[in-house]
């Protein structure tokens, strides 16, 4: 049975465009990629954010586990215009890494929202506050790779980043221990949730997080533009989407 939350919710195909005075820095011809995904208060909604450069079965397994264990509506993969931590002159077009998304996740309730680029946010401090504001009653939960946390203490405002949103974070091959131990993971071991309790992280008050063990992918975006590089034809299976051009390189 469908929660009673559902009915009030648009169709899946309807996307919900954003207040005009957030329109000025839409790229041209993205249309519908830069408007916010479905939501509802009371929904759980998981926010995965990446250049996805490229995007691969790892990030499309990281968030079934996440909606399988922590009880999530959908999962939403925020395609962002650059990451400021790296050089992003060799980036991909973002409308060309959004596609090779929406091919790579396959999955009705995954969606892929290129949003930043319209609101013109760079961090992620400021994308999670307009999600906040702009969408009340959403249960948002964080969702971030074992390697990521490792590195966290990087970002901007990071320490305000766990005090404003549930963090779920993914095992990934290499960085188990060094997350952990790294300088935000022993900020928030006070906070840490029992993988069993995975179903209650999206209401817990921040900082909370949750650290979920399971299935890992070897896959990685770095590993996949490295063997793009080396190979005859470096634009085939990076960015087409197509999971068995992505693992020729492995």
């Amino acid at each position: 049975m469908k929660p009673a939350f559902v009915k009030a919710i648009p169709a899946a195909h309807e996307l919900l465009p954003l207040t005009r005075h957030e329109n000025a820095s839409q790229p041209r011809g993205m249309g519908h990629w830069t408007r916010l995904p479905v939501h509802a208060p009371g929904m759980r909604i998981g926010l995965f954010g990446g250049t996805f450069n490229p995007p691969h079965q790892g990030h499309r397994l990281a968030s079934l586990m996440a909606m399988a264990r922590l009880g999530l509506d959908r999962v939403w993969w925020m395609v962002t215009p650059g990451n400021p931590l790296k050089d992003n002159l060799a980036l991909p077009p973002l409308p060309d890494r959004m596609a090779a998304a929406v091919r790579i996740a396959s999955h009705p309730r995954i969606d892929i929202t290129g949003f930043e680029a319209e609101i013109g946010t760079r961090f992620s401090h400021d994308t999670i506050s307009f999600l906040q504001r702009r969408c009340p009653g959403v249960q948002f939960v964080w969702i971030m790779g074992a390697d990521n946390l490792a590195s966290l203490h990087r970002w901007q405002r990071w320490r305000d980043i766990v005090r404003m949103v549930p963090i779920a974070i993914i095992d990934r091959p290499g960085s188990t221990l060094r997350a952990v131990h790294g300088r935000a993971g022993a900020s928030l071991a006070g906070h840490r949730l029992d993988e069993s309790d995975g179903k209650l992280l999206a209401q817990s008050h921040p900082p909370a997080y949750i650290f979920l063990h399971g299935r890992r992918s070897s896959q990685s975006s770095t590993a996949l533009r490295l063997a793009a590089q080396k190979s005859a034809a470096p634009d085939q299976g990076i960015l087409t989407g197509h999971p068995e051009n992505q693992l020729k390189f492995l």
